[in-house]
Protein backbone atom coordinates (compact mmCIF):
# COMPACT_ATOMS: atom_id res chain seq x y z
CA UNK A 1 0.00 0.00 0.00
CA UNK A 2 1.08 3.47 -0.71
CA UNK A 3 1.68 6.34 2.05
CA UNK A 4 -0.91 9.28 2.10
CA UNK A 5 0.91 12.13 0.94
CA UNK A 6 0.11 15.75 1.89
CA UNK A 7 -2.12 16.21 -1.46
CA UNK A 8 -4.40 13.53 0.42
CA UNK A 9 -4.82 15.95 3.29
CA UNK A 10 -7.54 18.28 4.24
CA UNK A 11 -4.99 20.91 5.22
CA UNK A 12 -7.42 24.48 4.58
CA UNK A 13 -7.34 26.41 7.61
CA UNK A 14 -5.75 23.79 9.87
CA UNK A 15 -2.52 23.96 12.16
CA UNK A 16 -0.28 21.63 9.67
CA UNK A 17 3.03 20.42 11.65
CA UNK A 18 5.65 20.02 9.00
CA UNK A 19 9.46 18.28 10.12
CA UNK A 20 11.71 19.72 7.04
CA UNK A 21 15.60 19.21 6.98
CA UNK A 22 16.42 22.10 7.24
CA UNK A 23 20.16 21.22 8.79
CA UNK A 24 22.38 23.94 6.53
CA UNK A 25 25.80 24.13 6.48
CA UNK A 26 27.00 27.68 7.95
CA UNK A 27 30.11 29.53 8.39
CA UNK A 28 30.71 31.75 11.07
CA UNK A 29 26.44 31.96 11.10
CA UNK A 30 25.86 32.36 7.47
CA UNK A 31 24.22 29.61 5.19
CA UNK A 32 26.79 29.08 2.69
CA UNK A 33 24.71 26.24 1.17
CA UNK A 34 20.47 26.74 1.13
CA UNK A 35 19.89 23.54 -0.98
CA UNK A 36 18.18 21.92 1.93
CA UNK A 37 15.62 24.77 2.53
CA UNK A 38 15.39 25.22 -1.44
CA UNK A 39 13.93 21.02 -1.53
CA UNK A 40 11.27 21.91 0.99
CA UNK A 41 9.59 25.14 -0.65
CA UNK A 42 7.41 22.63 -3.30
CA UNK A 43 5.22 21.40 0.29
CA UNK A 44 5.99 24.97 2.31
CA UNK A 45 4.25 26.62 -1.09
CA UNK A 46 1.76 23.91 -1.76
CA UNK A 47 0.54 24.59 2.07
CA UNK A 48 0.43 28.91 1.90
CA UNK A 49 -1.46 28.15 -1.24
CA UNK A 50 -3.98 26.07 0.09
CA UNK A 51 -4.50 28.44 3.05
CA UNK A 52 -3.11 26.14 6.13
CA UNK A 53 -1.31 27.32 9.42
CA UNK A 54 2.09 25.99 9.27
CA UNK A 55 4.73 25.14 11.86
CA UNK A 56 7.55 24.17 10.74
CA UNK A 57 10.22 21.85 12.80
CA UNK A 58 13.57 20.65 12.14
CA UNK A 59 16.84 20.00 13.60
CA UNK A 60 20.45 22.13 12.68
CA UNK A 61 23.61 20.41 14.01
CA UNK A 62 24.67 18.87 17.02
CA UNK A 63 23.36 20.41 20.52
CA UNK A 64 24.69 19.14 23.74
CA UNK A 65 26.27 21.94 25.80
CA UNK A 66 24.45 25.89 26.01
CA UNK A 67 27.36 26.84 23.69
CA UNK A 68 26.07 24.10 21.34
CA UNK A 69 22.58 25.98 21.20
CA UNK A 70 23.82 28.98 20.38
CA UNK A 71 26.19 28.02 17.36
CA UNK A 72 22.96 25.71 16.23
CA UNK A 73 20.37 28.52 16.65
CA UNK A 74 17.72 27.76 13.75
CA UNK A 75 16.70 31.73 13.00
CA UNK A 76 18.78 32.03 10.24
CA UNK A 77 16.96 29.66 8.49
CA UNK A 78 13.58 31.77 8.83
CA UNK A 79 15.43 34.60 7.96
CA UNK A 80 16.27 32.83 4.52
CA UNK A 81 12.99 31.24 4.44
CA UNK A 82 11.49 34.84 4.22
CA UNK A 83 13.51 36.09 1.47
CA UNK A 84 12.76 32.98 -0.23
CA UNK A 85 8.76 33.38 0.39
CA UNK A 86 8.61 37.48 0.23
CA UNK A 87 5.03 37.14 0.12
CA UNK A 88 4.31 35.10 3.18
CA UNK A 89 4.94 36.00 6.42
CA UNK A 90 7.37 33.86 8.08
CA UNK A 91 7.47 34.74 11.86
CA UNK A 92 10.45 32.45 14.39
CA UNK A 93 9.55 31.43 17.72
CA UNK A 94 13.34 30.98 19.57
CA UNK A 95 11.65 28.39 22.20
CA UNK A 96 10.91 24.76 21.67
CA UNK A 97 7.64 24.69 24.28
CA UNK A 98 5.65 26.89 26.43
CA UNK A 99 3.68 30.35 26.39
CA UNK A 100 5.36 31.65 23.62
CA UNK A 101 5.21 28.82 21.64
CA UNK A 102 1.41 28.04 21.83
CA UNK A 103 0.87 31.78 21.82
CA UNK A 104 2.49 31.75 18.05
CA UNK A 105 1.19 28.83 16.80
CA UNK A 106 -2.19 30.33 17.72
CA UNK A 107 -1.93 33.27 16.23
CA UNK A 108 -1.42 32.00 12.68
CA UNK A 109 -3.56 33.00 9.97
CA UNK A 110 -4.35 30.92 7.04
CA UNK A 111 -1.01 30.68 4.87
CA UNK A 112 1.19 32.07 7.31
CA UNK A 113 4.78 30.24 8.71
CA UNK A 114 6.20 29.88 12.42
CA UNK A 115 9.49 28.17 12.24
CA UNK A 116 10.21 26.77 15.80
CA UNK A 117 13.32 26.78 17.52
CA UNK A 118 15.80 23.79 16.78
CA UNK A 119 14.11 20.66 18.06
CA UNK A 120 17.59 19.09 19.14
CA UNK A 121 17.14 22.22 22.01
CA UNK A 122 15.38 19.32 23.54
CA UNK A 123 17.09 16.58 25.20
CA UNK A 124 13.72 13.64 24.48
CA UNK A 125 13.89 14.45 20.79
CA UNK A 126 16.59 11.90 20.49
CA UNK A 127 15.34 9.29 22.55
CA UNK A 128 11.60 9.93 21.31
CA UNK A 129 10.19 11.07 24.61
CA UNK A 130 6.80 9.90 24.64
CA UNK A 131 5.37 13.23 26.73
CA UNK A 132 7.70 15.40 24.06
CA UNK A 133 5.92 13.97 21.17
CA UNK A 134 2.80 14.38 22.62
CA UNK A 135 3.49 17.84 23.39
CA UNK A 136 4.91 18.69 19.79
CA UNK A 137 1.62 16.93 18.18
CA UNK A 138 -0.69 18.67 20.16
CA UNK A 139 0.48 22.35 18.85
CA UNK A 140 -1.37 20.86 15.22
CA UNK A 141 -4.08 19.16 13.99
CA UNK A 142 -1.85 17.87 10.58
CA UNK A 143 1.65 16.21 9.95
CA UNK A 144 3.46 16.71 7.10
CA UNK A 145 7.15 14.11 7.07
CA UNK A 146 9.38 16.51 4.73
CA UNK A 147 12.37 15.58 6.38
CA UNK A 148 14.32 12.40 4.21
CA UNK A 149 17.45 13.18 5.97
CA UNK A 150 15.71 12.42 9.26
CA UNK A 151 13.21 9.62 8.64
CA UNK A 152 15.67 6.67 9.55
CA UNK A 153 16.31 8.23 12.88
CA UNK A 154 12.93 7.52 15.54
CA UNK A 155 12.76 10.94 17.45
CA UNK A 156 9.96 12.75 18.94
CA UNK A 157 9.30 15.08 15.98
CA UNK A 158 9.77 12.35 13.44
CA UNK A 159 7.96 9.39 14.72
CA UNK A 160 6.17 11.42 18.03
CA UNK A 161 4.27 13.42 16.63
CA UNK A 162 2.60 11.07 14.16
CA UNK A 163 2.00 8.68 16.11
CA UNK A 164 -0.43 11.68 18.26
CA UNK A 165 -1.90 13.26 15.00
CA UNK A 166 -3.60 10.41 12.84
CA UNK A 167 -3.99 13.08 10.28
CA UNK A 168 -0.52 12.59 8.47
CA UNK A 169 1.10 12.73 5.16
CA UNK A 170 4.35 12.37 3.23
CA UNK A 171 6.00 16.31 1.77
CA UNK A 172 6.38 16.31 -2.11
CA UNK A 173 10.20 15.87 -1.05
CA UNK A 174 9.86 12.29 0.98
CA UNK A 175 7.30 11.08 -1.51
CA UNK A 176 10.17 11.82 -4.24
CA UNK A 177 12.93 10.24 -2.31
CA UNK A 178 10.58 7.16 -1.35
CA UNK A 179 9.18 6.72 -5.44
CA UNK A 180 12.70 7.18 -7.16
CA UNK A 181 14.20 4.66 -4.46
CA UNK A 182 11.94 2.43 -4.28
CA UNK A 183 12.12 1.94 -8.81
CA UNK A 184 15.49 1.79 -7.97
CA UNK A 185 15.93 -0.34 -5.38
CA UNK A 186 12.79 -2.26 -4.95
CA UNK A 187 11.54 -2.61 -8.49
CA UNK A 188 14.56 -1.88 -11.04
CA UNK A 189 14.27 -2.44 -14.44
CA UNK A 190 17.47 -4.81 -15.56
CA UNK A 191 20.34 -4.80 -16.34
CA UNK A 192 20.57 -3.50 -13.00
CA UNK A 193 23.89 -2.31 -11.80
CA UNK A 194 25.18 -0.73 -8.67
CA UNK A 195 28.37 0.89 -7.87
CA UNK A 196 29.30 1.06 -4.31
CA UNK A 197 32.54 3.35 -2.81
CA UNK A 198 33.71 5.24 -0.02
CA UNK A 199 36.55 4.05 2.81
CA UNK A 200 34.91 1.15 4.48
CA UNK A 201 33.37 -2.30 3.90
CA UNK A 202 31.92 -2.28 7.29
CA UNK A 203 29.91 0.93 6.80
CA UNK A 204 28.82 -0.61 3.58
CA UNK A 205 27.87 -4.41 4.18
CA UNK A 206 24.38 -4.75 4.53
CA UNK A 207 23.81 -2.91 1.20
CA UNK A 208 26.45 -4.65 -0.30
CA UNK A 209 24.33 -7.70 1.09
CA UNK A 210 20.92 -6.21 -0.06
CA UNK A 211 22.00 -5.41 -3.49
CA UNK A 212 24.14 -8.58 -4.30
CA UNK A 213 20.57 -9.87 -4.14
CA UNK A 214 18.90 -8.11 -6.42
CA UNK A 215 21.89 -6.29 -8.93
CA UNK A 216 22.95 -7.83 -12.09
CA UNK A 217 26.30 -6.56 -11.48
CA UNK A 218 27.82 -4.58 -8.02
CA UNK A 219 31.00 -2.64 -8.31
CA UNK A 220 33.10 -1.43 -5.76
CA UNK A 221 35.32 1.17 -5.73
CA UNK A 222 37.12 3.87 -3.23
CA UNK A 223 38.85 3.10 -0.08
CA UNK A 224 36.58 -0.26 0.39
CA UNK A 225 38.18 -2.03 -2.95
CA UNK A 226 41.60 -2.58 -1.32
CA UNK A 227 40.47 -4.45 1.77
CA UNK A 228 38.94 -7.09 -0.96
CA UNK A 229 42.22 -7.09 -3.10
CA UNK A 230 43.98 -8.09 0.07
CA UNK A 231 41.54 -10.78 0.44
CA UNK A 232 42.54 -11.86 -3.08
CA UNK A 233 46.25 -12.09 -1.69
CA UNK A 234 47.17 -8.96 -3.22
CA UNK A 235 49.51 -6.40 -2.52
CA UNK A 236 47.99 -2.73 -1.55
CA UNK A 237 51.41 -1.48 0.50
CA UNK A 238 49.82 1.18 2.48
CA UNK A 239 46.42 1.72 1.19
CA UNK A 240 43.43 1.60 3.87
CA UNK A 241 42.76 -1.73 4.60
CA UNK A 242 39.72 -3.30 6.92
CA UNK A 243 42.02 -6.48 8.52
CA UNK A 244 39.22 -7.74 10.77
CA UNK A 245 36.91 -7.20 7.72
CA UNK A 246 39.13 -9.57 5.08
CA UNK A 247 37.15 -13.04 5.82
CA UNK A 248 34.10 -11.54 5.39
CA UNK A 249 35.46 -10.04 1.46
CA UNK A 250 36.33 -13.52 1.02
CA UNK A 251 33.32 -14.90 1.27
CA UNK A 252 31.76 -12.09 -0.58
CA UNK A 253 34.03 -12.82 -3.44
CA UNK A 254 33.18 -16.87 -3.42
CA UNK A 255 29.45 -16.33 -3.11
CA UNK A 256 29.18 -13.44 -5.83
CA UNK A 257 31.38 -14.93 -8.48
CA UNK A 258 31.54 -12.37 -11.43
CA UNK A 259 28.59 -10.58 -10.58
CA UNK A 260 30.73 -8.49 -7.93
CA UNK A 261 33.58 -5.95 -10.18
CA UNK A 262 36.85 -4.98 -8.70
CA UNK A 263 39.32 -2.23 -9.73
CA UNK A 264 42.01 -3.67 -12.37
CA UNK A 265 44.34 -0.95 -12.04
CA UNK A 266 44.40 2.07 -9.13
CA UNK A 267 46.30 5.46 -9.26
CA UNK A 268 48.47 5.46 -6.13
CA UNK A 269 50.57 8.03 -4.48
CA UNK A 270 53.37 8.29 -1.72
CA UNK A 271 51.30 9.99 0.75
CA UNK A 272 48.35 10.96 1.64
CA UNK A 273 48.97 14.77 -0.24
CA UNK A 274 47.36 16.60 -3.06
CA UNK A 275 51.40 17.23 -3.80
CA UNK A 276 52.12 13.55 -3.44
CA UNK A 277 54.13 11.33 -6.28
CA UNK A 278 51.46 9.21 -8.52
CA UNK A 279 51.92 6.13 -10.60
CA UNK A 280 49.14 3.72 -11.78
CA UNK A 281 49.38 0.40 -10.41
CA UNK A 282 47.69 -2.90 -11.05
CA UNK A 283 45.11 -3.94 -8.01
CA UNK A 284 47.38 -6.20 -5.83
CA UNK A 285 50.71 -4.92 -7.28
CA UNK A 286 50.85 -1.77 -5.21
CA UNK A 287 54.35 -1.23 -4.31
CA UNK A 288 55.25 -1.00 -0.17
CA UNK A 289 55.33 2.87 0.88
CA UNK A 290 52.54 3.34 -1.50
CA UNK A 291 48.59 3.93 -1.30
CA UNK A 292 45.73 3.53 -3.77
CA UNK A 293 44.20 7.14 -4.00
CA UNK A 294 41.50 6.40 -6.70
CA UNK A 295 40.83 4.18 -9.72
CA UNK A 296 42.78 3.86 -12.84
CA UNK A 297 41.94 4.35 -16.13
CA UNK A 298 42.19 0.57 -16.75
CA UNK A 299 39.44 0.53 -14.29
CA UNK A 300 37.35 2.91 -15.54
CA UNK A 301 37.13 1.58 -18.77
CA UNK A 302 36.38 -1.78 -17.17
CA UNK A 303 32.97 0.20 -15.51
CA UNK A 304 32.08 1.72 -18.16
CA UNK A 305 31.71 -1.62 -19.93
CA UNK A 306 29.68 -2.74 -16.98
CA UNK A 307 27.34 0.35 -17.03
CA UNK A 308 26.92 -0.30 -20.82
CA UNK A 309 23.16 -0.91 -21.39
CA UNK A 310 22.25 -0.68 -17.62
CA UNK A 311 18.46 0.14 -17.45
CA UNK A 312 18.91 0.73 -13.88
CA UNK A 313 22.06 2.42 -11.42
CA UNK A 314 22.15 3.66 -8.02
CA UNK A 315 25.74 4.86 -6.72
CA UNK A 316 26.47 5.37 -3.17
CA UNK A 317 30.07 6.40 -2.53
CA UNK A 318 33.36 7.75 -4.70
CA UNK A 319 35.57 6.39 -5.98
CA UNK A 320 38.77 7.71 -4.93
CA UNK A 321 39.53 10.53 -2.78
CA UNK A 322 37.82 12.93 -4.96
CA UNK A 323 37.63 15.81 -2.49
CA UNK A 324 41.69 16.17 -4.17
CA UNK A 325 41.30 17.24 -7.54
CA UNK A 326 44.68 14.73 -8.28
CA UNK A 327 42.57 11.90 -7.13
CA UNK A 328 39.24 12.74 -8.50
CA UNK A 329 39.23 11.51 -11.96
CA UNK A 330 37.83 7.86 -11.40
CA UNK A 331 35.03 9.39 -9.45
CA UNK A 332 33.91 12.15 -12.13
CA UNK A 333 34.71 9.62 -15.41
CA UNK A 334 32.23 7.37 -13.54
CA UNK A 335 30.18 9.94 -12.68
CA UNK A 336 30.17 11.21 -16.10
CA UNK A 337 29.47 7.65 -17.40
CA UNK A 338 26.49 7.02 -15.30
CA UNK A 339 24.49 10.39 -16.29
CA UNK A 340 25.30 9.53 -20.51
CA UNK A 341 23.35 6.45 -19.82
CA UNK A 342 20.51 6.73 -22.36
CA UNK A 343 16.99 6.05 -20.61
CA UNK A 344 18.11 4.79 -17.36
CA UNK A 345 17.16 5.38 -14.41
CA UNK A 346 19.96 6.82 -11.76
CA UNK A 347 19.67 7.68 -8.39
CA UNK A 348 23.07 8.75 -6.20
CA UNK A 349 22.38 7.70 -2.56
CA UNK A 350 23.25 10.85 -1.00
CA UNK A 351 26.75 11.46 1.15
CA UNK A 352 29.69 11.60 -0.12
CA UNK A 353 28.76 10.62 -3.43
CA UNK A 354 25.70 13.46 -4.04
CA UNK A 355 28.11 15.89 -2.46
CA UNK A 356 31.17 14.60 -5.72
CA UNK A 357 28.17 14.54 -8.49
CA UNK A 358 27.62 18.31 -7.39
CA UNK A 359 31.54 19.25 -7.32
CA UNK A 360 32.18 17.51 -10.39
CA UNK A 361 28.56 19.45 -11.73
CA UNK A 362 26.90 15.94 -12.90
CA UNK A 363 23.88 16.29 -10.26
CA UNK A 364 21.50 17.95 -12.17
CA UNK A 365 22.43 14.64 -14.86
CA UNK A 366 21.01 11.81 -12.68
CA UNK A 367 17.46 10.94 -12.36
CA UNK A 368 17.11 11.48 -8.21
CA UNK A 369 20.07 12.61 -6.22
CA UNK A 370 18.95 11.38 -2.19
CA UNK A 371 19.25 14.37 -0.18
CA UNK A 372 19.76 11.79 2.89
CA UNK A 373 22.55 9.86 3.04
CA UNK A 374 22.21 8.23 6.68
CA UNK A 375 18.53 7.67 5.37
CA UNK A 376 19.48 6.47 1.47
CA UNK A 377 21.83 4.00 2.95
CA UNK A 378 19.28 2.52 5.39
CA UNK A 379 16.74 1.87 2.14
CA UNK A 380 19.35 0.18 0.49
CA UNK A 381 20.54 -1.81 2.83
CA UNK A 382 16.87 -3.18 3.11
CA UNK A 383 15.72 -1.80 6.35
CA UNK A 384 12.33 0.17 7.49
CA UNK A 385 12.75 3.57 7.80
CA UNK A 386 10.52 4.79 11.42
CA UNK A 387 9.66 8.18 10.33
CA UNK A 388 8.07 6.89 7.04
CA UNK A 389 6.33 3.60 8.21
CA UNK A 390 4.52 5.42 11.17
CA UNK A 391 2.43 7.71 7.83
CA UNK A 392 -0.77 6.37 7.22
CA UNK A 393 -1.45 4.19 4.46
CA UNK A 394 -3.80 5.41 1.80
Amino acid sequence: MSKRTVKDLQVSGKKVIVRCDFNVPRKDGVITDDNRIVMALPTIKYLVENNAKIILMSHLGKVKTEEDKAKNNLECVAVRLQELLPDTKVSFCPVTRGPELEEAVNNLKDGEIVLMQNTRYEKGESKNDPELGAYWASLGEVFVEDAFGSVHRAHASTVGIPTNIKENGLGFLVEKEVTMLGKAVDNPAHPFVAIIGGSKVSSKIDVIDNLLKKADKVIIGGGMAYTFMKAQGGNIGTSLVEDDKLELAKEYLEKAGDKLVLPVDNVCADAFSEEANTQVCKSGEIPEGWMGLDIGPASVELFKETLAGAKTVVWNGPMGVFEMKKFAKGTELVCQAISELPDAITVIGGGDSAAAAKQLGYADKFSHVSTGGGASLEYMEGKTLPGIAIISEK
